[in-house]
């Protein structure tokens, strides 16, 4: 994969002089490569959505560099412009910025502005629409009649309608009941397999980046305490634990196991890697 996103010690201060001074994101690195998947995550006031927040422009950092291939987003207006359209940013409860008239015209407005003509513009609206499961009958209605679920789907829409290189979601399952989780993640999850987009998705859930994400970057006081797979990550369970965060309940179960001294990796952070590791243990044998 190629690197995609190069990260440089970006670095975010509020209120620098001031008594209300605060470091929230402290000279961090990260290269994000196209194609990945990746979860990203740390408690609340770690410093995940100021650090969002620079990918696409919308934060200018204090120090360090935000580079699109190779480029730095703020060496001129125009390349500023130019990530936003390449960094979708999906903020939380997304549905409280639809604002036109109907919902063709909501999920249109960003391809509008991209300049497209009016053939790839429908046919961004109509595609995105299909992959969260809006037919066509509801593009003529005012998104404001719409259940909360599916103005969910709409605000989604939009930001798939720009075909972004990069897709940045902040808590996307934010407020949403267990199948309304699901059918987020699957939206998201098609998106990525038809386009090949690169996904970064904040969240405080271990479960949700557990059954998402391919890579896990951890964020703690406003540095990076972590970075690798879900195995890699959760290996490394103790460690985030004593640094605030929570873990998969199924890792939780595996710890104990460990600590009663029953001889099993405790590294194991979904039911069907549960299972096998069960299985392994009672037929003696360590699972590869």
């Amino acid at each position: 994969m190629t690197e995609l996103l190069q990260i440089e010690q970006l670095t975010h201060v509020y209120s620098p002089g001031t008594p209300f001074e605060k470091m929230a994101v402290d000279h961090v690195d990260l290269t994000v490569r196209s194609g990945e998947f990746i979860g990203l995550i740390g408690h609340t006031g770690s410093g995940k959505s100021t650090f969002i927040q620079h990918l696409n422009g919308l934060l200018k950092p204090t120090e360090g560099r935000v580079l699109i291939h190779g480029e730095d987003i703020h060496q001129s207006k125009e390349m500023t412009r130019a990530a936003r359209f390449a960094v979708g940013l999906v903020f939380q409860y997304p549905e409280y910025q639809l604002f036109e008239e109907t919902v063709y015209k909501d999920v249109s407005f960003g391809p509008k502005n991209m300049g497209l003509d009016k053939d790839e513009i429908d046919r961004r609206v109509r595609e995105s629409c299909r992959i969260v499961g809006l037919d066509d009958g509801i593009l003529k209605k005012s998104p404001f009649e719409l259940s909360g679920g599916q103005k969910r789907r709409v605000a989604l829409a939009g930001v798939f309608a720009m075909e972004p290189e990069v897709m940045v979601l902040d808590e996307p399952m934010a407020g949403l009941d267990p199948a309304g989780c699901a059918d987020v993640f699957s939206y998201i999850n098609a998106y990525h397999e038809k386009h090949g987009t690169t996904i970064l998705f904040v969240t405080h859930s271990m479960e949700y980046a557990a059954q998402m994400a391919r890579r896990i970057v951890v964020m703690d006081h406003g540095k990076i305490l972590m970075d690798g797979t879900p195995r890699e990550v959760f290996a490394r369970a103790e460690e985030l634990i004593a640094a605030g965060l929570d873990v998969p309940q199924i890792t939780r179960v595996f710890l104990r196991l460990k600590a009663a001294g029953i001889d099993i990796d405790p590294a194991v952070y979904t039911v069907e890697q549960a299972a096998a590791a069960l299985r392994a243990l009672k037929e003696g044998v360590r699972p590869c």
